[in-house]
C-alpha cells in the first residue's frame, strides 16, 4: 500500500512539474513578446490603430438649416428634430418572461395614452406577437451525477441526484416601429417609461432626423421653396448657403454591447455643429393669406389657367405678399411656377403707362393733343400697323380724345398714332428710353427660380425689330416681360418718380444678432420729371374712377381713391396664336394722394367662361386686396368710437382651446370645457361659452364646424387631408362628417360664412 501511495505522490509531482514548467514557459514568452513589441514591432503604431478603430468611433452632429421668417418673426420654415425609434423584442431587456408581460403591459398603457394612435391591447398584442416569434426557448434535462459514492468509486458508475431543465434561448433581432418619430421632448417624457427607462439601448434603436416643417402649409410655399426636389426654387434654394449649417463631430469609446461613451481629450476633441443662420424675409402673411383667397376666388370663377398677385411697399419695393396659383389635372389650384418673376408675356395695355411717360418726357408731346379714335372701327396706321380698340371711344360725331381720355380708356388707336407721329425715325431713342425704365431687363428676384425666362425687348436694327414694331410696343405687344417689371415701373410712379428694386429678404439673423442687411436699392432715382409724374399720376386716377376700372374703384365703389391701370392681350398657347387665350392684369396703388402700396394681378385664361377682360378677371382681386389694406390702417379707415359700455362678443369662433379660454378670460365670460387642451368648437350664449373637445384620436375626421379658416385647415391637413375651401368667415360645412374613419390623402371640403 505504501509503494502504491508513492508511486502515486511521484505521478502527482511529475504532472506538477510539467504544469509547472509549463507556465513558466508561457510567462517568458508573453515577456518576450511585450518586450520585442514595445521595443522592435515595427507596426506597433498600425496595430495601435486598429485597436483604437474597434474602440473608438466617430459620429457626426448634425447641424440644425436656419428658419426662414415672416417680417414680424413668425415662422415660415424651421427644422425640428426627431427621433425614430425601433424596437428589438429579442433583445436582453425582454429576456424574463414575467418581467417582459409585467412591463408590456404596463408600456402598452402608457403609449395608448400618451400618442392616441392605438388601444392598449393594440401595443400589448403587437409587442407579445413579435416577442414570440423573435425569442425562442428550447428546454434541456441536464442530469446532475455523484461521483463520491463507495459504488461509484469502486465500479465508475454514475448515480443521479438531480435533473435540472436548462433552457436554450434562440434569438432573432429584428427591429420593430412602435409608433410615430417623436422630437425632444417627447422623447424625454417617454424615455421614463418601463423597459425603455434601463435598458441603455438595448432594447431600441433610435435614429435622429431632422425634418423642416412649414407652419402655413401650402400659403407662400412656391415663395419659401425647396430644395428636395429635382429642380429647386424659392428662398430655401436662393439662400441654400446661408441657411445650411456646418456639421460637426463628437468621439464615442465602446463601453459594452450596445453602449457608447462620449469622450474627449487632446487629441479627440468634440467639433460642435454650427447651425445655419435665419432668413429674415419682407412676407406679411395675413396679407398673403387675403391675396390667395382672392386670387384662388376669381380663378375659380373665371376658370383661369394661372395666375399671380404680388403687393409690394412703395418706399422700399419689400414684397409683402407673393401669390403663384395654377389649376392642376384634377382642376384644383395649387402653388405654381412663380409667375411673378418667371412668366414672361406681351402685357397690354397696363404697357401704356412706359408709353404715355415717353410721350411726355421725350417726344414733349402736348397732353392736350388730339387724335381720332375710329369709335371702334379698325384703324390701319401706316404702312404695317392696324388696331381697334375694344369699344368706341369719344362720340360717333367727334370721335377726337386727347391723351386724358385716351390713357382712362385705354384708347389702342390713340397710342399707335401718337408714338407713330412722334418717334417714327427715331426708334433707337425709344428703345432707349424703354431700356431705362427697366423694360429689357429683370429688377430682380429671379434667383427665385431656376432658368427664369429673359425677357424680350426687340432693339432696332435685329432680326426680330418688324416694320410693326414700333407701333405694337405703344399698346403692348412687340415685348415679353414679366409681372414682376410692369410692377416695379408703376411702384416707381407710385413712389415720386424713384424706381426701387423689389426685394424680398430683409436680414440675416444668428440668434437675436442680425449679421447681414439687405439694403434697400434704388434702380433709378427719377424716371420722369416732375410734371410728367403729376400728370401720369392724375391719368392713373381717372382710370379707377371714371375709366376701365370704374366697376372696382369709382367713388361709388370704394370710400377710397387709388391709381389704377388694367391691361388684356391677346396670348398665345405656346407660340401659337388664335386659340382664345389671354392675360387679363391690373396694377393699382394705394391710396391716391400718398401712396403706401402697389399690387399686381394676371390672370392667365381662355375666352369662355366668364370675362377676360383685366377690370373683370384681375379687377376683383385687386380691390379685395386694396379694402383689407386701408381698412387695416388705422389713419385711413374708420374707427370704431370708443366706449366705457363693455360689448360682449356674439359668437366666438372655435379652435384651440387655450386661445377661445383667453378670449373667454378677457371679456370675464364663464367658460365650461370637457378638456383645458387640444381643439374644440364653441357655443357662445349670453355671458358664456361652452367649449366641446374634437377629436383627439388622428384617425378620425375632426370636427372643425365655426372654425376660422387657418384652424381649420391646420387640423385637417395634419390628420393627412387634403382641403378645398370656399367663401369667408367661420366654417359651416365641412364634407366628411366629424368622427369618421380617415384615409390618408382624402380630400374634404369646406365652406365658410
Amino acid at each position: 500500500m505504501a509503494d502504491l501511495n508513492k508511486s502515486w505522490q511521484s505521478q502527482m509531482h511529475r504532472r506538477l512539474n510539467v504544469i509547472k514548467w509549463v507556465i513558466i514557459l508561457l510567462i517568458a514568452a508573453i515577456f518576450a513578446r511585450l518586450v520585442y513589441i514595445q521595443f522592435y514591432d515595427k507596426n506597433l503604431s498600425k496595430q495601435s490603430a486598429r485597436v483604437h478603430k474597434k474602440l473608438i468611433s466617430t459620429q457626426p452632429v448634425y447641424a440644425k438649416n436656419g428658419r426662414i421668417l415672416a417680417r414680424d418673426g413668425s415662422l415660415l420654415a424651421t427644422t425640428v428634430e426627431r427621433k425614430r425609434l425601433f424596437f428589438d423584442m429579442a433583445s436582453h431587456g425582454f429576456d424574463r418572461e414575467e418581467r417582459f408581460v409585467e412591463h408590456a403591459d404596463s408600456l402598452s398603457k402608457l403609449l395608448s395614452a400618451y400618442f392616441g394612435e392605438h388601444g392598449p391591447m393594440w401595443y400589448a398584442d403587437t409587442m407579445k406577437h413579435i416577442h414570440k416569434r423573435a425569442v425562442r426557448r428550447d428546454s434541456i434535462d441536464f442530469k446532475v451525477v455523484d461521483r463520491r459514492s463507495l459504488f461509484g468509486k469502486l465500479f465508475g458508475s454514475k448515480r443521479n441526484i438531480d435533473t435540472l431543465p436548462i433552457y436554450k434561448v434562440t434569438r432573432r433581432h429584428t427591429y420593430t416601429r412602435l409608433f410615430r418619430d417623436v422630437d425632444a421632448n417627447e422623447w424625454a417624457e417617454i424615455s421614463r417609461y418601463p423597459i425603455l427607462n434601463e435598458s441603455m439601448g438595448e432594447v431600441y434603436n433610435d435614429t435622429t432626423t431632422f425634418i423642416r416643417i412649414y407652419p402655413h402649409g401650402d400659403l407662400a410655399r412656391r415663395v419659401i421653396g425647396r430644395t428636395n426636389v429635382e429642380k429647386p426654387y424659392g428662398i430655401e434654394y436662393a439662400y441654400r448657403d446661408t441657411l445650411t449649417g456646418k456639421n460637426g463631430k463628437v468621439h464615442l469609446q465602446y463601453m459594452a454591447p450596445n453602449f457608447k461613451a462620449k469622450i474627449e481629450n487632446d487629441t479627440l476633441k468634440t467639433t460642435p455643429a454650427i447651425d445655419g443662420a435665419d432668413v429674415v424675409t419682407t412676407l406679411d402673411m395675413e396679407l398673403q393669406d387675403v391675396a390667395d383667397r382672392a386670387l384662388r376666388q376669381s380663378l375659380t370663377e373665371q376658370g383661369g389657367e394661372w395666375g399671380t398677385t404680388v403687393v409690394m411697399e412703395c418706399a422700399t419695393g419689400d414684397i409683402l405678399a407673393m401669390v403663384n396659383l395654377r389649376r392642376n389635372s384634377k382642376g384644383q389650384y395649387s402653388e405654381g411656377i412663380n409667375y411673378a418673376v418667371a412668366q414672361r408675356m406681351e402685357p397690354g395695355s397696363t404697357m401704356k403707362l412706359a408709353t404715355t411717360i415717353l410721350l411726355l418726357d421725350k417726344a414733349h408731346m402736348s397732353p392736350e393733343q388730339k387724335y381720332n379714335s375710329g369709335y371702334g372701327r379698325k384703324v390701319k396706321v401706316g404702312k404695317y400697323n392696324e388696331v381697334a380698340d375694344s369699344h368706341p371711344i369719344g362720340t360717333r360725331r367727334n370721335p377726337q380724345i386727347d391723351l386724358r381720355t385716351a390713357f382712362a380708356e385705354s384708347a389702342n388707336v390713340y397710342f399707335l398714332k401718337a408714338v407713330i407721329e412722334n418717334f417714327k425715325g427715331r426708334e433707337t431713342e425709344y428703345y432707349n428710353a424703354l431700356c431705362s425704365l427697366y423694360l429689357d431687363r429683370h429688377p430682380g428676384l429671379t434667383e427665385l427660380e431656376q432658368g427664369a425666362n429673359a425677357v424680350f425687348l426687340p432693339k432696332p436694327g435685329s432680326a426680330k425689330w418688324y416694320g410693326s414694331t414700333l407701333g405694337l410696343l405703344s399698346y403692348g405687344y412687340g415685348l415679353e416681360i414679366t409681372p414682376m417689371q410692369t410692377l416695379t415701373l408703376y411702384n416707381a410712379v407710385a413712389n415720386n418718380g424713384t424706381m426701387v428694386a423689389p426685394r424680398l429678404v430683409k436680414s440675416i439673423k444668428k440668434g437675436d444678432k442680425v449679421i447681414a442687411e439687405n439694403p434697400v436699392k434704388v434702380l433709378s432715382n427719377q424716371i420722369c420729371t416732375p410734371t410728367t409724374l403729376a400728370l401720369v399720376r392724375e391719368y392713373l386716377e381717372q382710370v379707377a374712377l371714371t375709366g376701365t376700372a370704374k366697376g372696382c374703384f369709382s367713388e361709388e365703389q370704394t370710400p377710397f381713391r387709388v391709381g389704377a391701370k388694367t391691361g388684356t392681350a391677346t396670348a398665345a398657347k405656346g407660340v401659337v396664336y388664335g386659340e382664345g387665350y389671354h392675360l387679363g392684369s391690373m396694377v393699382t396703388y394705394l391710396p391716391a394722394d400718398n401712396p403706401r402700396y402697389t399690387f399686381i394681378t394676371a390672370i392667365y385664361k381662355k375666352k369662355g367662361k366668364g370675362s377676360v377682360a383685366g377690370a373683370n378677371v384681375a379687377g376683383p382681386v385687386q380691390k379685395r386686396v386694396a379694402t383689407y389694406l386701408y381698412n387695416r390702417e388705422e389713419e385711413w379707415a374708420e374707427r370704431l368710437i370708443v366706449s366705457d359700455v363693455k360689448q360682449l362678443p356674439v359668437d366666438v369662433k372655435g379652435g384651440s382651446i387655450e386661445h377661445i379660454g383667453n378670449v373667454a378670460s378677457h371679456f370675464d365670460l364663464a367658460t365650461t370645457y370637457t378638456s383645458p387642451t387640444g381643439w374644440g368648437t364653441t357655443t357662445t350664449g349670453i355671458n358664456s361659452i361652452s367649449i366641446r373637445s374634437t377629436t383627439a384620436d388622428g384617425r378620425l375626421v375632426p370636427d372643425v364646424i365655426g372654425m376660422a379658416l387657418s384652424d381649420a385647415i391646420f387640423l385637417l391637413e395634419n390628420r393627412g387631408l387634403k382641403v378645398e375651401f370656399s367663401g369667408n368667415g367661420k366654417v359651416v360645412y365641412q364634407s366628411i362628417e366629424a368622427g369618421s374613419q380617415l384615409q390618408q390623402g382624402d380630400k374634404i371640403k369646406i365652406r365658410l360664412e
